[in-house]
């Protein structure tokens, strides 16, 4: 079956089926009217009687792309890796000389990665070898990019690590009323807050995550890295926990 959807695959792309396509001057070079048409004809009747050719072939479409993006993310993390986890600008938790680093793309607004926020927790309480890094990759709006960056600015007035938990202990909307709202709650000088917001380093800094999860292929939050390993989503503690200690186990 594989090898029908990989020849389907290949027909569709030889014959260039589309309207446009079909116009193409490439396609006019291939092919002559008279071939075109056998072939659509051919492609036509081969989908009529086998109609789950289609899905066959989308599929092994699917799984070559995901094998390009592991492999373009495996390349970054090797290329970027000081970039990823030893940048001394990221906000980071736990034992400051620990071998074993966790990297963690999050958003404020993200219900799985404030689902994850416990077991993380967990984890650093559990081993005093271990440090996560976090990254800021508000994707999910601009209430998202409010709260990136006045997380960042909190690190002006000492208030990082409660505002931080505060945030991502919240349940309900975190709209740009609720995050000023928790901002004062934990401390923070609001009026500060909002001007250190729009300092240009916060920006840049978001700016530099944002291309690392490009180069990573992140395409939503959470992702994690760890070692040589990219780990899109939310996982359980025990998968996080043989994570790490694959990473440990690598030379």
């Amino acid at each position: 079956m594989r090898l029908r959807a990989k020849a389907l695959a290949a027909m569709l792309a030889a014959a260039s089926i589309g309207p446009a396509a079909i116009g193409s001057a490439q396609a006019q070079e291939a092919f002559t009217p008279a071939q075109r048409d056998a072939i659509r004809a051919i492609i036509v009747e081969t989908l009529r009687s086998q109609p789950e050719l289609v899905l066959e072939a989308l599929q092994s479409l699917e799984q070559r792309q995901e094998d390009a993006q592991r492999a373009a993310a495996k390349r970054a993390l090797a290329e970027r890796r000081r970039e990823i986890f030893e940048d001394a600008g990221d906000p980071s938790v736990g034992n400051p000389q620990a071998r074993t680093v966790l990297v963690e793309f999050f958003d404020y607004r993200c219900p799985y990665c404030k689902q994850m926020d416990q077991p993380l927790k967990a984890l650093l309480a559990a081993d005093p070898d271990l440090r996560i890094v976090r990254k800021d990759l508000p994707v999910l709006g601009p209430a998202s990019v409010v709260a990136a960056r006045a997380a960042l600015a909190s690190r002006a007035q000492n208030r990082y690590p409660a505002f931080h938990d505060a945030m991502m202990g919240f349940r309900g909307s975190l709209d740009e009323a609720a995050i000023f709202r928790i901002a004062g709650e934990v401390g923070l000088d609001v009026a500060r807050l909002r001007r250190d917001m729009e300092a240009p380093e916060i920006g840049q800094r978001l700016q530099k995550i944002a291309g690392l999860a490009q180069a990573l292929q992140i395409n939503g939050t959470p992702a994690f890295a760890i070692g040589d390993t990219l780990v899109p989503g939310a996982v359980d503690l025990a998968t996080m926990r043989s994570l790490i200690a694959e990473a440990r186990a690598k030379p």
